[in-house]
């Protein structure tokens, strides 16, 4: 993959989604926390429960589940276009909110329900990617 034009499709780094990037480079999948305690991603300027704003980014726990997935295999991204065909994922972190990924080394009999756990990939100096892989028993 062209980790060049990958980067460039990356939301940029600001105020407010800061501590996840930070939190991906420190091998950790951060989650934003505000008045409620409820986790939330993406970042929020305010809690949905309570519209307080202040907010922190804690550790989230890396465990998920698979909720679906689909294979691509449209060239819709140059960034991906030596990936096709390729998988993305909708996984179900272990404190509640989805996320879209990908999934590493995947199993040819994915089902709903596998669980998972986050990997990083390192894309340049200062971005690393969550990415997610099976559990096997």
């Amino acid at each position: 993959m062209d980790n060049q034009k990958l980067i460039e499709m990356l939301p940029p780094v600001t105020d407010a989604n800061r501590g996840f990037w930070e939190g991906t480079l420190a091998g950790e999948l951060r989650l934003q926390y505000g008045d409620s305690g409820t986790p939330r991603y993406p970042e929020s300027p305010v809690d949905p429960l309570t519209l307080g704003t202040d907010s922190a980014w804690r550790p989230a726990s890396g465990r998920a589940t698979l909720w679906s997935w689909i294979v691509m295999h449209q060239k819709y991204f140059p960034a991906f276009a030596d990936e096709v065909p390729y998988l993305v994922a909708f996984v179900q972190l272990e404190e509640g909110p989805y996320l879209m990924t990908t999934l590493v080394d995947p199993p040819e009999d994915l089902q709903c329900g596998m669980p998972l756990e986050v990997v990083f990939e390192q894309v340049s100096e200062d971005r690393a990617i969550p990415k997610f892989k099976v559990v096997t028993p």
